[in-house]
């Protein structure tokens, strides 16, 4: 229905401004003197840009054709993603990035074109470059900068939508990348709105950027006591036994240290559900690591320090006797 009402509304408006466009042939019909007088103010001359007067006749014709424009590259773009790039083996990422890019380039064209079309001299606007590349140093610097750092994440593609990224606190898979921002919904189901500029220019984690297959690592730590082949039995049956925990690549255990209370492991497993909750395939496998450690006697320990007192048989030397009571 919506995308009926859109066909609709773009007939409309290409009716429109095709009336427009065809203004004078009003003339002949019987509601000719009301569309001359309409013309004499429709054409009345507000402002000139270069050689070229600017009527309210000409701003109702751009404004037309902007809006129509506007629709037709909406509708190209959703036609791409939805019906079109869906059918064919590119990533979600890759889809998203040609449907934004053709948008662009039918905005870009066709505001020349229609420039073109509606009498507007562009080299007679070349003056006004100065005037507007001062305004982009002075106020539009961040906007620009944004956008054209939405242009090099579009090209280069270091992260596309569905990625699960991380930059400085913030981690969240990337929903939307827009010519100002990207959207990076949290696990709290709340979306944050992140200039483009930023992923240009710092360090961004990207834990999907190869593939979806990420390794996770739990630290543990056991008593002296303990023997670690036991140990890294019991941490690799807790492995194999999670449903989310991947049997290729392996999970293995390492031995990292000798703590100052403990012997220190790493269990690293691997897995590609979990990838956007790490913390919670991390917090399944503490509950049963403390499990079979309980069951099997393994011993976790706390941190403790050893004080040892020693008294010496040292001669405490007297006072001066003019210092005593």
């Amino acid at each position: 229905m919506k995308t009926f009402l859109r066909v609709v509304f773009s007939i409309f408006l290409l009716i429109l401004i095709g009336l427009a466009w065809q203004w004078k042939a009003l003339a002949a019909t019987p509601v000719g003197p009301v569309a001359a007088a309409i013309e004499r103010v429709l054409d009345i001359s507000v402002f000139k840009v270069g050689n070229m007067p600017v009527t309210p006749l000409f701003v109702l014709k751009a404004v037309v054709y902007v809006t129509l424009l506007t629709l037709f590259a909406n509708l190209v773009r959703k036609i791409l993603r939805d019906r079109i790039l869906v059918r064919t083996n590119l990533d979600e990422g890759l889809q998203y990035a040609l449907s934004v890019s053709a948008n662009y380039v039918i905005l870009f064209v066709g505001a020349m074109v229609g420039l073109q079309s509606l009498g507007l001299d562009l080299s007679s606007v070349a003056f006004l470059g100065g005037a507007v590349g001062l305004g982009i140093g002075v106020g539009l610097q961040a906007v620009v900068n944004n956008f054209v750092s939405g242009l090099i994440l579009l090209a280069e593609r270091p992260i596309k939508v569905g990625d699960r990224v991380e930059i400085e606190n913030l981690a969240g898979d990337v929903v939307q990348i827009a010519a100002r921002s990207t959207w990076v919904k949290t696990n709290d189901n709340v979306v944050i709105i992140v200039p483009n500029s930023e992923f240009t220019s710092q360090r961004v984690t990207n834990w999907t950027a190869n593939d979806r297959c990420v390794r996770i690592a739990v630290d543990v730590g056991t008593s002296y006591s303990s023997d670690p082949e036991h140990v890294r039995q019991l941490l690799l049956r807790v492995a194999a036994k999670h449903p989310d925990v991947l049997a290729a690549p392996p999970p293995d255990v390492v031995f990292k240290d000798f703590g100052d209370s403990s012997l220190d492991f790493e269990l690293r497993v691997w897995t590609m559900k979990q990838v956007r909750t790490p913390h919670i395939l991390r917090s399944d496998l503490y509950f049963a690591i403390f499990k079979i450690f309980k069951e099997e006697g393994v011993e976790i320990p706390f941190p403790q320090r050893d004080l040892h007192v020693r008294s010496i048989d040292v001669p405490i030397p007297l006072a001066p006797r003019g210092l005593q009571n």
